[in-house]
Parts: C-alpha cells; sequence; structure tokens
C-alpha cells in the first residue's frame, strides 16, 4: 500500500513530467515540428527515448514475472543491444539521407505504394492490438495489486489506473508531437533505472545469502532457469532462440516506426547513430533490474519471506512485481518505483500514439488528400492519436483473455509472426537491387497473410483445445521460435521468386536507397574514431553478459 510519501514522489513526478512536456511542446506548427522534433534533438534525448520507449509496463511486470518462472530464458530479447547499433550504422544512413517520415514511406520510395499502404494498415492495427492494449494492461494490473482498496475495489484500482495513465498520456502527446515525447522520455529513462535498480538491490539485500543465494536458488532446478536449453524444451530450444530471436529483434529495431522514429528526429546522421550507441548501452540492463529481480522474487518466495499469489498451483509471473514492490521497499521508495512504473508505461504509451498518428497522417491521410496544408496535417495527427488512445482502452478487457502465458512471452509471439515478411522484404531490399516492387508486395502479403494464420491455429487448435484435424493442431502446437524462422525463410523465398519472375527496377529508382547505391563517402563522412571506439565497448558489455550467464550454473 502507498502512503502520504508515496504519493508526494509520485506526484512530484507528474510536476516534472508536466513541466518538461510544457516547454517540449510549444511550436508545434509542421509536420517536421510535430512528427520529427524538427529534426533537431541530441543524441542523449534519442538514446534514452528508445530505451524508455522500448521498456513499457509491459516489460517490468512481464520480465519479472518471465524471470520468476523462466529464468533467464527471455534475456536474448534483452540483450538485442547489438541489434540496436545495427540500426545506427546498417540501417539509418538509408532512412536518415532519404528524408523519409515514416518506414512505409521508405518502402515506398524503395518499391511502391502498394507496398507502403500494406506495411501501414498492418503496423497500424498490430499497435492497437499488441503494444497499446498490452501496455496499458501490465500497468493496471499493477495498480489493482498495490491500490487493491484505495478506489473502493481492485476492479475499479484497475479501470482508473489504465484510464488515468492512457488519459494524461495522451494529452501531452496529443499537443505536444515528438519533441514532448523525446524530452519526457529523457527523464522517465532516469527514473525507471533508479526505481529498478532499488527493486534489484532491496532483493538482494532480503534474500539469504545475496547474489550466491541466487545462484544456489536457479542450480535446484538449472533446466528451467538457465540462459540455453536444450533442444528438448518445449518453449526455448536453443536453436529456436538463435533463430527466431535476431528476425524478431531486426523488425522491432530496425525497421518499426516506433522505434526508428526516434533516430529520425537527429540533427544529422551522426547524431542518429551515436543516439543509437547510447540506446544500445541502457538496452543492455534490463537483464539485471528486470529479469535479475523476478528470478529473486522466486528465491524469496520459495524461502518464505514474500508471498507470491498464485495461478494453478503455480506462480503467477504477472504478479511477481507488484508482490516485489509491495513486501520489499519502505515508505517513499514505494513511490519512487511506482513513479518509475508510471514513466514506463507513460513512456512506451506516448511513443506508441505519435508513431501511430504519424503513420495515419503521413500514409493514409496525406495520400487520400495531397494538398493538405501542414495546419491540418497536424490537427489530423492530433486526432489519430485520440482515436489510438480510444481504440487501445476498448481493447483492454480481451487483454485477461490472451495474456494466459505471461504478457511478455505473449507479446513476442505475436511478434514472431509479424516480424518475418518485413524483415524479409527490408534486407533484401537494401542488399539486393535486384529486388522490385513485386517481390516486396508478394512478400508482405504472403508473410502477413501465414503469420496470421499461425496465430488463429494457435489459438483455437491444438492439445487441450480442438485437437481434429490433425494437420491444424500440429500448425497450432509448432513451436513459436521455429515458426518464426519458417515464415522468414517462406517470405524470402517469395520475394525473390517474384521479383526474379518479373522486371528489375530501374536504376533511377532504387539511387541511394540500396548499398550498391548509396553515397558511401558521405556516410563514411559521418563516423568518428570514437563512435568506433564507443560502438566496440557496448559490444564487449554484451559479450561479457552472455559469457557471465552462460556459465554462471556450472
Amino acid at each position: 500500500m502507498l502512503n502520504v510519501w508515496d504519493w508526494l514522489v509520485v506526484a512530484l513526478y507528474f510536476v516534472i513530467i508536466g513541466v518538461v512536456a510544457y516547454l517540449a511542446s510549444r511550436k508545434q506548427d509542421t509536420t517536421e515540428d510535430y512528427f520529427l522534433g524538427g529534426r533537431n534533438i541530441g543524441w542523449f534525448a534519442i538514446g534514452a527515448s528508445l530505451f524508455a520507449s522500448n521498456v513499457g509496463s509491459e516489460h517490468i511486470v512481464g520480465l519479472a514475472g518471465q524471470g520468476a518462472t523462466s529464468g533467464m530464458a527471455m534475456a536474448h530479447w534483452e540483450l538485442h543491444a547489438w541489434v540496436l547499433l545495427m540500426l545506427g550504422w546498417v540501417f539509418v544512413p538509408f532512412y536518415y539521407r532519404s528524408g523519409v517520415f515514416t518506414m512505409p514511406e521508405f518502402l515506398e520510395r524503395r518499391f511502391n505504394g502498394t507496398a507502403r499502404w500494406i506495411l501501414s494498415l498492418v503496423s497500424l492495427a498490430a499497435y492497437v492490438f499488441t503494444k497499446v492494449s498490452v501496455t496499458v494492461y501490465a500497468g493496471a494490473l499493477v495498480f489493482q495489486t498495490l491500490l487493491p482498496d484505495t478506489f473502493g475495489s481492485p476492479e475499479n484500482a484497475f479501470w482508473i489506473g489504465a484510464l488515468a495513465t492512457v488519459v494524461l498520456t495522451g494529452v501531452y502527446t496529443v499537443f505536444g508531437g515528438l519533441r514532448a515525447v523525446l524530452y519526457t522520455d529523457a527523464c522517465q529513462a532516469v527514473i525507471l533505472l533508479i526505481g529498478s535498480v532499488f527493486i534489484t538491490w532491496f532483493g538482494l539485500r532480503e534474500l539469504e545469502g545475496g547474489w550466491s543465494g541466487l545462484r544456489e536458488f536457479v542450480m535446484t532446478d538449472v533446466g528451467k532457469y538457465a540462459l540455453w536449453r536444450p533442444l528438448s524444451d518445449p518453449d526455448f530450444p536453443w536453436l529456436g532462440v538463435l533463430v527466431a530471436s535476431p528476425i524478431i529483434g531486426i523488425w522491432y529495431w530496425c525497421t518499426d516506426q516506433y522505434i526508428v522514429q526516434r533516430t529520425l528526429a537527429a540533427k544529422n546522421l551522426q547524431v542518429a547513430r551515436r543516439g543509437t550507441i547510447w540506446g544500445a548501452f541502457l538496452k543492455v540492463w534490463p537483464v539485471m533490474i528486470f529479469l535479475v529481480p523476478g528470478m529473486i522474487g522466486g528465491a524469496l518466495h520459495k524461502q518464505g519471506a514474500i508471498a507470491i499469489p498464485l495461478k494453478a498451483g503455480v506462480i503467477n509471473g504477472d504478479q511477481v512485481f507488484p508482490s516485489l514492490v509491495t513486501s520489499l521497499l519502505p515508505c517513499g521508495l514505494r513511490g519512487l518505483v511506482v513513479a518509475g512504473l508510471l514513466a514506463a508505461l507513460m513512456s512506451s504509451l506516448s511513443s506508441l500514439f505519435n508513431s501511430s498518428a504519424s503513420l495515419f497522417t503521413v500514409d493514409v491521410y496525406e495520400r487520400i488528400k495531397p494538398r493538405a496544408g501542414q495546419r491540418e496535417l497536424v490537427l489530423v495527427g492530433r486526432i489519430a492519436t485520440c482515436v489510438i488512445v480510444g481504440l487501445g482502452i476498448l481493447w483492454i478487457p480481451i487483454m485477461p483473455l490472451i495474456s494466459q502465458g505471461g504478457l511478455y512471452q505473449y507479446l513476442q509471439s505475436v511478434q514472431g509472426y509479424l516480424a518475418p515478411a518485413i524483415t524479409a522484404v527490408f534486407l533484401l531490399g537494401l542488399f539486393w537491387p535486384r529486388i522490385n516492387a513485386a517481390g516486396a508486395v508478394w512478400g508482405l502479403s504472403f508473410g502477413f497473410i501465414a503469420g496470421m494464420f499461425k496465430l488463429a491455429a494457435q489459438a483455437l487448435f491444438g492439445a487441450g483445445k480442438w485437437e481434429h484435424p490433425a494437420w491444424l493442431a500440429a500448425i497450432g502446437d509448432f513451436n513459436w521460435l521455429y515458426a518464426t524462422g519458417v515464415l522468414f525463410v517462406l517470405s524470402v523465398v517469395v520475394v525473390v521468386v517474384a521479383s526474379l519472375l518479373t522486371a528489375p527496377p530501374e536504376r533511377a529508382r532504387i539511387e541511394g536507397l540500396t548499398y550498391a547505391t548509396i553515397d558511401r563517402a558521405a556516410v563514411r563522412a559521418s563516423i568518428s574514431r570514437w563512435d568506433v571506439i564507443n560502438t566496440v565497448l557496448v559490444l564487449l558489455v554484451i559479450l561479457g553478459v552472455y559469457l557471465y550467464f552462460s556459465f554462471w550454473t556450472l
């Protein structure tokens, strides 16, 4: 339960965010101001926003739950910092120099308008039905646990928490645009890191034996908590992880509007790259401040130091983080961690709202009404943000029905079916000039339809569900990690075959949009020695974390 000191900390957080949002929201007259912050943002704000946008309430709640129930299995996704470096070194030079606002717009430059329409509509649907709703649901779940009686009942706390954070975030996103999102994200990243570090520190202090006690707990069931699982593991076989995690990572970090939009707001290409390097460094830490506390929670529960609610006889993963907050932290610090949760929730939501508005305004409305003025487009962007907010709220009641396996695993599995086609089209489009519009359209269409077919089969058919016909049950039960790899290979084949069966693209159309046609001298001129040194240092940190947790149970 929160006391008066906790509420004062939370109130101070809202005051700080409100002031920052107000100062950043002035002068939003053009689409470049509203959607890209005037293309005048520094590397620190970009990197902090990349981190804060990625780490939402579903990260904090979901990763703590995964840590308690499946150990380090999800750490592979959190160590995608190396993929974030790919964004800065491999992808951003094309995006930034093409001057686009959105990723679908880039696909139109490289291929055609049909590819742009497909990616725009699928991205908008995915934002509403996965990211917005999952983020809000996870945050509301924590409010339900931390403030069960504050608003009369746990159900009231759930809905008031969900609605209040969505509305408040929507207000400053609607009026402030991307500049307000970026600068509030920079503040929220600091609060998020501080609050999560306290959870880890207090948990280790409470755990008998500290870090050694945690290792002993993990070694009691190495198969359950290890970073690498055998091929026989039904959920996270090591080969499936190696296949699927890069495909999902490249889609999310290098091609998704939600993330890439931050780099497009940079002052120049060098600043954009440095922002990704800074963001990659921050991205390493969720393993220590989200996953590890989850395992600490599991160990404390086993020792009887805290009581985590059960679900079907085992720990309810989505209740691990709230239980740690209520059981371990003193007053004041509880408020700081709740403020950190609010920071995660609001930063992710604000980024989602602004990215969704950008996609709708630039890729849908402006194409339907090409003569629309700048003020009209900004107004449409604000209205689109309000609509996305409303749709996300309407989807919340469905979330309890589809998050039975844990929020974070649900989110990753759905993304595993959306990612393959997009990853295939972007990679082939950049590295092979022969890939044409027909290949992109066919590949995107096939990949999305096949991915949604797998998702539907997984929801309806298989063991414990409809088991006939047998072939649909087999598809439903097929491991989602391997399914991601299969979808990627099939998408690549479709893109390549369709491209080779049709005429190659004209040289003028792909100028500057593939590695064979880009101005490499201009790209090299944006690279400094410190960019290379800092990139190597971040890679060494990632490698160190991988090596330590690969062998820490020996």
